[in-house]
């Protein structure tokens, strides 16, 4: 699970050092934050631990407990190919907002945790999301919704 994580960072890498992938450094750092928030690709989510220990893991429980966030269970190929649907309208109002259908974990603060002790509540379920991308090729860096 780790080796495969490794070798699609691995290839990421390779693919901007011989320019076929060219982010302007903000696109690539909210990119990266995108990837480490949200993609599990190998990962099957769906209960309260699983939640508990990638919230943790991923650095989101360090100053307080982000109370709502959504992993989404699919290869990173996958992901970035919902950047070539229609654009559609993002809640902040911009038009570079895309959507599709993927396996996701919602994962949601009890509201009765305290940091770094944070405790989620896990709903996996398939159902389609919202993301924003950016840059030439376009790529995700924010879930809408």
């Amino acid at each position: 699970m780790a080796l495969q994580r490794i070798q699609a960072l691995l290839l990421l890498l390779l693919l901007t050092m011989l320019g076929l992938v060219q982010p302007s450094y903000g696109q690539d750092r909210m990119y990266q934050r995108f990837l480490r928030q949200h993609v599990d690709p190998e990962g099957t989510g769906g209960n309260d631990a699983y939640c508990n220990l990638m919230m943790q893991r991923r650095k989101m429980t360090v100053r307080q407990c982000k109370h709502v966030n959504t992993f989404i269970h699919e290869d990173i190929w996958n992901i970035r190919s919902i950047c070539s649907t229609t654009n559609i309208q993002c809640k902040n109002g911009k038009m570079n907002c895309h959507e599709g259908v993927v396996k996701v974990t919602d994962c949601r603060e009890t509201g009765s945790s305290r940091t770094p002790n944070c405790r989620y509540r896990a709903l996996a379920s398939t159902r389609r999301v919202v993301i924003a991308c950016e840059g030439n090729p376009e790529m995700p860096v924010h879930f809408d919704r």
